[in-house]
């Protein structure tokens, strides 16, 4: 029987090297016992003699579940990962997605709860502000159910990078100077601050989130367990609120409905629309008040094209963005702004080109004080076409570039794959020429660098096939 002492019990390295040397002398789980300890353990360690390994690899889930599950507390752990890595090894390599064996099942638990209790430290650390000489530091108490500090570090870092800050634990310590992270041992409750001004702000913003008619005290429970709420500045509230929930629901269903928030409209003159504009400044104040479809309800104001009325170029895009529904003008914002740097690397002039949308008015759905941008659908687009036709039919354009989907589908009446006609042209009845590329918000969307520079690129392309077109838009030299 070999006994080895396991001297950082966190450690997927030094667990990594005791496997090793197990696996060399060929020892099965059976003849091995674990212990956590010292360099002066009592009883001192008994390990296998030294041998040389054959080589060997393991899935990288069972690396992935091993980290995971040291942070429990299980003084099994080590015992039950072992003979895991030698069933592996000497009966199926596919073990790990046996999910009904009964020591899969047992380490993906343990694997879960450490998962519960990360989650639940991020969740339930209070930090309370101390000041010493002049300087603030933010200091956290926490008890965590299992070996979790270390983990759970990289969260706090990246989430308070511009903080000094500890964390205080029974089982060690973190101290973050917003440059280096550094640990120490386990303290007591009573070296952590009890009081600071924030305490009262924690309150107000749970006594402003608590919704009473969603109040469910067993799943409260569940999701914030008990055990946690002598640490938490807001738990004090919790039994006054769930005592009042019945009586705050009642009072919120008798109070009459209250009208949807508006955006506030910029003041502005709105002259009666013309019987049939003839210029695009008569067309411009008549879309002023269209209520042809929903959005009209909630958007600022109609966003119209600008430009030059005699333009032999026009761009259209979606539709306005949250800084052209306050602005009242087309492509102010960021893909706005990205479109004007392309455009001028492509070699047009500006001044000379006429910019809409197929939309006139701002869709989004509002999400906290932020209004998110939403896809126009083909009624709206329908029922805005109007806008856009008359709009042509005074500029009667050469080109027509059409900036994405939505544009296409207003200028083709079909859903047009942009993937598949990037680059190419139709000819329309009018004569003009419709030019197909994406939209400069696509480009903003790309998840990485790499992707928004080399689409940028190809959109400068696009564009630079223009100039030759239509010599007209040219820059001067």
């Amino acid at each position: 029987m070999y006994r080895l002492i396991v001297r950082d019990e966190t450690s997927l390295d030094e667990f990594r090297d005791q496997v090793r040397r197990l696996i060399a002398a060929k020892t099965a789980p059976r003849d091995v016992t674990w212990s956590i300890g010292t360099e002066n353990d009592l009883f001192g360690e008994a390990p296998p003699p030294e041998a040389t390994a054959p080589k060997f690899t393991v899935p990288s889930a069972y690396v992935d579940l091993a980290r995971r599950v040291l942070c429990n507390r299980d003084p099994q752990r080590f015992a039950l990962l072992y003979e895991l890595m030698w069933r592996l090894l000497t009966e199926d390599r596919s073990l790990l997605s046996i999910f009904s064996d009964p020591l899969v099942y047992r380490l993906r638990q343990m694997e879960k709860s450490v998962g519960r209790d990360l989650h639940k430290m991020t969740a339930f650390v209070r930090f309370r502000k101390v000041e010493d000489d002049g300087d603030e530091r933010y200091i956290a108490w926490f008890e965590p159910q299992h070996l979790i500090l270390k983990p759970a570090s990289a969260f706090f870092i990246k989430r308070f990078a511009n903080m000094d800050w500890s964390i205080l634990t029974p089982d060690g310590t973190l101290h973050w100077d917003r440059r280096e992270l550094t640990t120490g041992p386990g303290v007591p409750k009573s070296q952590a601050p009890t009081e600071d001004v924030l305490e009262e702000w924690w309150r107000t913003y749970y006594r402003s989130t608590f919704n009473p008619a969603r109040a469910n005290p067993k799943m409260m429970k569940t999701e914030m367990p008990v055990r946690y709420w002598k640490n938490l500045p807001e738990a004090a509230l919790i039994p006054q609120m769930l005592a009042q929930a019945e009586k705050r629901t009642g009072t919120m269903i008798a109070a009459p409905p209250t009208a949807p928030r508006r955006v506030a409209m910029p003041m502005m003159v709105i002259e009666p629309p013309a019987a049939e504009a003839g210029t695009l400044a008569a067309l411009k104040r008549e879309a002023q008040v269209c209520e042809r479809c929903p959005l009209f309800c909630n958007a600022t104001q109609t966003v119209f094209g600008e430009g030059s009325p005699d333009a032999p170029l026009v761009f259209v895009g979606e539709q306005p963005g949250d800084q052209e529904d306050l602005a009242g003008r087309p492509f102010v914002g960021p893909a706005g702004q990205m479109f004007d740097r392309a455009i001028a690397e492509a070699g047009i002039d500006r001044s000379l080109v006429y910019v809409t949308n197929a939309v006139k008015h701002f869709k989004f759905e509002p999400r906290g004080k932020r209004r998110i941008h939403k896809k126009p659908n083909i009624n709206e687009i329908e029922h805005c076409r109007g806008w856009l036709d008359r709009e042509l039919e005074l500029i009667q354009p050469k080109l027509i570039v059409a900036l994405g989907g939505t544009a296409a589908r207003a200028l083709t009446g079909k859903d047009i794959k942009i993937t598949q006609m990037r680059g190419q042209t139709i000819t329309q009845r009018s004569g003009a020429t419709v030019l197909f590329t994406v939209h400069p918000s696509y480009l903003l969307r790309l998840p990485d660098a790499q992707s928004q520079r080399d689409e940028y690129r190809r959109f400068v392309h696009d564009l630079s096939l223009i100039p030759g077109r239509i010599p007209a838009v040219a820059k001067a030299a």
